[in-house]
């Protein structure tokens, strides 16, 4: 309880700069929060769909539509299953614009509030320069031509100086660890739909191979 009454009172010393860092905090850990519950909820391979990557796994061709009406409609993979839906009238070339077309908007979807993370990874450690340049100014004012003033006012500006500088910092460093995380998940997510469109073209022309016609 000490250590958090000692937190407090170093943010308090740090000034005015430390109100838009804190707005800035608390939007890196709202999107932190929403990316994990987007990812773990509509990002994640359901287990219903494991097998299917694979061509001639059991029930890969013939079951994996049927594996998803358990499945959240927004979930990627169940999105991406949308253009492979078995129907002869549709071209492949159009399966496979259609497929194209819904990975660009899963990316999209999946990377919203990537840039704000990315903007406070730069303007956090700004505002904290600006918070030790503030600081710095307020304790050179101390100085006159009679010599120190005040050495309390001083060291209380060089401590604001300080105090901002560190939490800018931090939270900068909060929102760079998130954004590569969810970036890197981001890629890894893209690379499995890739994967399992893959899996469902091949289906479909081995579906359109004669048989015993040579491939």
């Amino acid at each position: 309880m000490q250590d958090w009454a000692s937190v407090l009172a170093a943010v308090r010393v740090g000034g005015w700069v430390i109100y838009p860092l804190t707005i800035l905090a608390i939007l890196a850990v709202a999107i932190t929060l929403d990316r994990v519950y987007v990812f773990l909820r509509f990002g994640r391979l359901p287990g219903a769909m494991r097998g299917t990557h694979e061509i001639g796994t059991p029930g890969s061709a013939l079951d994996w539509a049927g594996r998803l009406n358990d499945i959240a409609s927004q979930n990627a993979f169940a999105r991406m299953s949308a253009p492979w839906a078995p129907d002869s009238s549709v071209p492949l070339w159009l399966r496979e614009a259609k497929a194209q077309s819904v990975a660009s908007q899963i990316e999209r979807d999946m990377s919203k509030g990537f840039w704000v993370l990315e903007t406070i990874v730069t303007a956090a450690p700004l505002l904290g320069l600006l918070g030790t340049i503030v600081g710095m100014m307020h304790s050179f004012q101390l100085f006159g031509g009679d010599g120190l003033v005040d050495p309390g006012g001083v060291t209380g500006g060089v401590a604001q100086s300080l105090v901002a500088t560190a939490i800018g910092l931090v939270v900068a460093l909060f929102a760079l660890f998130a954004f590569n995380y969810f970036s890197r998940r981001l890629e890894r997510l893209m690379d499995e739909l890739e994967s399992f469109a893959n899996a469902r073209l091949s289906e479909i022309r081995l579906a359109d191979t004669p048989v015993g016609a040579q491939p």
